[in-house]
């Protein structure tokens, strides 16, 4: 069982990891910008700060049956009403259905990634998505989440993507039907404040919503309830956060 990879620049998905048999998938979905045409690679920074979470989601996730993808963009950015990531996860998923067949799949995505993954969360095979510090505008599509498990969380030092934006779209996907909650983490865009615990709480998150029986979390239980807080937050807040800055444009 290794590392495989479609050399084919016209493929959507990434297999990192595919095991003998196929009962569950987690895809990983980085970041980009607002705008960009240009050709997104894979040593560009955005796709390299995935790589901590693919290597914790190799360790911790099933290597006998779960199989561990990434979402293969074209374009760097998301591009207006093009969506080109959105486009992107549609094909990927697509392509995963050939590959295994109907089997949950689970989304984990940061920044522009963390919303192409949430707006994709609408497919069929989607269990859930674990969103990391998204790109959450105003306005983004909730109606078709009912019963979805949607996870974000977002750093409380945050100047480029806004936790307040991710915590009203948490809400409005509640309304929705949604199982949707928010973690607020002390730290930034980058995710490198506290970055180990990043780590482990998206892998376990993923985990969580994986085989929710197996390895069971009271965390994720309750910021997925619908009677609890829309807002958890698993560090005490920093004295900075509330004199947060402006939000700039999304970018890596």
């Amino acid at each position: 069982m290794g590392t495989q990879d479609d050399p084919s620049r016209d493929r959507a998905l990434r297999v990192r990891r595919r095991p003998p048999r196929t009962r569950a998938a987690v895809l990983v979905l980085h970041g980009g910008r607002a705008e960009s045409r240009s050709a997104a690679r894979p040593w560009q920074l955005a796709a390299l700060r995935m790589h901590p979470f693919l290597r914790a989601l190799e360790a911790a996730t099933g290597r006998d049956d779960v199989l561990l993808g990434q979402v293969r963009y074209r374009n760097r950015g998301w591009n207006g009403a093009a969506e080109d990531p959105l486009r992107d996860a549609r094909r990927a998923l697509a392509e995963l259905h050939g590959l295994v067949g109907d089997v949950p799949v689970v989304l984990l995505g940061h920044s522009m990634g963390g919303r192409a993954a949430l707006r994709a969360a609408d497919a069929g095979p989607v269990r859930g998505v674990v969103a990391l510090a998204p790109w959450c505008p105003p306005g983004e599509p909730v109606a078709k989440l009912r019963d979805r498990a949607l996870l974000v969380l977002h750093g409380g030092r945050d100047r480029v993507t806004d936790p307040g934006e991710s915590a009203a779209y948490v809400t409005r996907a509640r309304a929705a039907g949604a199982r949707a909650g928010l973690l607020l983490e002390n730290g930034d865009h980058a995710m490198l404040r506290h970055r180990a615990r990043w780590h482990r709480t998206a892998t376990a998150a993923v985990a969580h919503l994986l085989a929710p029986e197996a390895a069971p979390c009271e965390l994720f239980a309750r910021a997925l309830s619908a009677d609890g807080p829309t807002v958890l937050r698993s560090a005490p807040p920093a004295s900075s956060d509330a004199a947060r800055g402006p939000v700039r444009e999304p970018g890596c």
